[in-house]
């Protein structure tokens, strides 16, 4: 597990200067199928980390890319939510420099997935038809237009939580738009779940915690196991199965 250096490459494709990740690597002999993990609204955390550390044990050359690589989430995290509305701006590139990175490393096969959550999710959506082999979306805000921004995606595994009542809705609305569009895909809403239950402890400023679990948001460890197994799954099943 180690800190990569993104910021030749990404100067070179117009993002941010000191663009960097952390990569997670799986053990015994690769090459392996490639992830890019897009965090939640606080950033790079550890808990990010430990997800991209799960991903690696199970397989996955994990890059966990850091979009507030310019001053963290006080300075960053405006511009990248007014990016992803506007669906163009640095974080994508940003990403887009992620999977080329991971894609031409000498320990991956080339193939390349997509996770987010939350913000990242809502990245994760997007970017799902630029050029990646699957693509994950957990708890992912929709964007206005929906089939329009999915039009051309990868295959798609979403996990939504019933309780998560900002996005009330979301997982249908979601699932409505890749029927119609043809798009192979697996959505699942967890009714008893809310927002960020992928998580496995409490994120954000300690003063909010309290706050935030009133209103649902947070670790669920009835719901999440599953949620977490379908990733596997349809991961294994666009990464793994079809990179030999």
């Amino acid at each position: 597990m180690t800190y990569v250096d993104l910021s030749a490459e990404s100067a070179a494709a117009g993002g941010s200067p000191s663009l960097g990740g952390y990569l997670a690597t799986p053990e015994g002999q690769g090459p392996f199928p490639g992830v890019v993990m897009i965090h939640e609204a606080f950033g790079l955390t550890d808990q990010t980390r430990r997800h991209a550390d799960r991903l690696a044990r199970a397989g996955y050359l994990t890059l966990a890319v850091d979009l507030f690589s310019e001053g963290g989430a006080r300075r960053c995290l405006v511009s990248t939510m007014r990016s992803m509305a506007a669906g163009t701006g640095r974080a994508f590139t940003d990403i887009a420099t992620a999977r080329k990175w991971l894609a031409a490393s000498p320990q991956s096969t080339g193939k390349t997935g997509v996770i987010g959550f939350c913000m990242g999710g809502g990245f994760a959506l997007l970017v799902a038809k630029d050029g990646f082999d699957a693509a994950s979306v957990n708890y992912g805000r929709l964007p206005g237009n929906l089939e329009e921004a999915l039009r051309g995606a990868c295959p798609i595994v979403a996990n939504y939580g019933g309780a998560d009542k900002p996005l009330k809705g979301a997982a249908d609305r979601l699932e409505s738009a890749l029927d119609g569009l043809g798009i192979e895909h697996s959505v699942k809403e967890f009714p008893g779940a809310g927002h960020a239950f992928l998580n496995d402890t409490d994120e954000g400023p300690a003063v909010l915690r309290p706050l935030m679990r009133v209103m649902g948001i947070g670790p669920d460890p009835d719901s999440a196991p599953e949620a977490w197994q379908r990733i596997e799954d349809y991961f294994a099943r666009y990464l793994k199965d079809s990179a030999a």
